[in-house]
């Protein structure tokens, strides 16, 4: 296990630039100090356990002990209770970029602590090329 570091962070260059988007005018600075230390890469380049964008991913909550299958996605896809997490939520911007291994935290509405691994990446757009859109 290995806690996440900003700098391990990796970015596709179209995720870079559609997330860039979202910090125009100083908004959502915790994704603009992302996007600065990420690592930015040709799409095709991405290592297949990163969690990239539309990612469906596995972590396991290290306090709680149970696992749960996400997908990152754009906030007017979100459905939190289906699994569908805005990459704008604490827990998206604790996830974007990391790799299998990583350790991510974050503090949700009920102001407790998340803490939790990565396990596997189960699908990532990237890795099947379609990148392109």
């Amino acid at each position: 296990m290995r806690p996440s570091n900003p700098a391990e962070r990796k970015l596709g260059e179209l995720d870079f630039v559609r997330l860039g988007k979202f910090t125009a005018a100083g908004a959502f600075p915790q994704l603009a100090d992302i996007l600065k230390e990420a690592e930015v890469v040709p799409p095709h380049a991405i290592p297949r356990d990163v969690v990239t964008m539309y990612s469906r991913f596995v972590i396991r909550d290290l306090k709680l002990l149970r696992r749960q299958i996400l997908v990152l996605c754009y906030p007017n896809d979100a459905e939190p209770a289906t699994g569908f997490i805005s990459v704008l939520s604490p827990a998206g911007l604790a996830l974007i970029g990391l790799s299998v291994g990583a350790i991510a935290r974050w503090t949700g509405p009920s102001e407790q602590e998340t803490v939790a691994q990565i396990e596997t990446v189960m699908f990532q757009p990237e890795a099947t090329g379609d990148y392109v859109t």
